[in-house]
């Protein structure tokens, strides 16, 4: 401890996160102690009012518990770390697009049920509606390991708006979520591994986006790997943003590669289509929202696109070895 102060207060850090988890623990225990005795004499008296609080009152700590337990399941290092999620419409144009900017505001509600931090990196907007892609950081403590699971395919079945004869459409768009890259990680890039273009940013007519080359892409070239970031005025402000999204994106590559998955990064965003689908959302000609890993549904899907889909992230994290 003494000759290595960098690994003691990580010691530190750790033991002060276990002792707030059987803090926190032990809070519920006595609490749910105390309900059971309420169940008892309430019971007793034959309140309908009475049980009816006290069942609302079981929900929130229930609900409480299960995000407990959700924080002991993420134990990977890169768990604690904010989010990098980026979403991408399948084939279907309009309504694919218009698709994936509904998952964007789906995220973006989640973050905010859990006071999460959120800045959008990178915006392209659609021709019509929706959007063509979005990167978004989700700045708060275990973002990246209630996250993690969202990465796939997300499917829709709806009758479109954007159809004059009110068909029913499909649609398809992808979720990529990794860890943002902090000054505890350390990732090497060497410049000349870089190739920076500057660009005109595309967006509505007018705007100062159009009018000047602000947009950023940057190419690793050893892995070949492209990002782009057009979001901000500031060509300097989009070349750091980028910059951030490729540590992270490198950061993930190293972690797939020492635990020795023969894959690309790139290998989890292909096959945006029929039978690749993580999660189905359904509007027509019932309504349901099943996830297909674990099999959870639930009928409720305004909920579940207001941001409320813990349920599905609790599922997963169980189910996943």
């Amino acid at each position: 401890m003494w000759n290595n102060p960098e690994k003691a207060q990580e010691l530190l850090r750790e033991l002060s996160n276990k002792k707030d988890l059987v803090a926190e623990w032990k809070k519920y225990r006595k609490e749910l102690d105390d309900l059971s005795l309420m169940l008892e004499m309430t019971l007793e008296e034959d309140s309908p009012e009475s049980l009816k609080e006290l069942e609302q009152e079981s929900k929130t700590l229930l609900n409480r518990i299960k995000r407990l337990e959700i924080r002991g399941l993420l134990s990977e290092p890169a768990d604690k770390k904010n989010a990098i999620l980026t979403i991408h419409p399948g084939a279907g144009g309009t309504e694919s697009q218009d698709w994936a900017q509904m998952l964007m505001r789906m995220y973006l509600r989640w973050a905010d049920i859990h006071n999460y931090k959120t800045e959008i990196l990178d915006l392209l907007p659609g021709e019509e509606a929706g959007i063509k892609s979005v990167t978004i950081e989700v700045k708060g403590e275990y973002a990246f390991g209630n996250l993690k699971v969202e990465s796939g395919v997300h499917r829709l079945v709806r009758i479109s708006p954007f159809d004059a004869s009110g068909r029913r459409h499909t649609s398809f768009a992808s979720v990529f979520v990794i860890p943002e890259v902090d000054d505890e990680i350390e990732i090497e890039i060497n410049p000349n591994d870089l190739r920076i273009d500057t660009y005109r940013a595309s967006g509505a007519g007018g705007q100062h986006v159009n009018r000047t080359d602000s947009a950023v892409r940057i190419t690793h070239l050893p892995t070949n790997i492209v990002v782009t970031c057009q979001n901000e005025r500031s060509q300097f402000k989009n070349k750091a943003n980028a910059m951030k999204i490729l540590k992270a994106r490198l950061y993930k590559k190293k972690l797939e590669e020492e635990e020795a998955q023969k894959r690309k990064l790139e290998d989890s965003k292909t096959g945006i289509s029929w039978g690749n689908q993580i999660r189905s959302y359904v509007f027509h000609p019932y309504n349901m929202v099943k996830d297909h890993r674990t099999d959870y549904e639930v009928t409720d899907t305004q909920r579940v696109m207001n941001g409320e889909i813990d349920d599905f992230i609790y599922a997963c994290l169980l189910k996943t070895p």
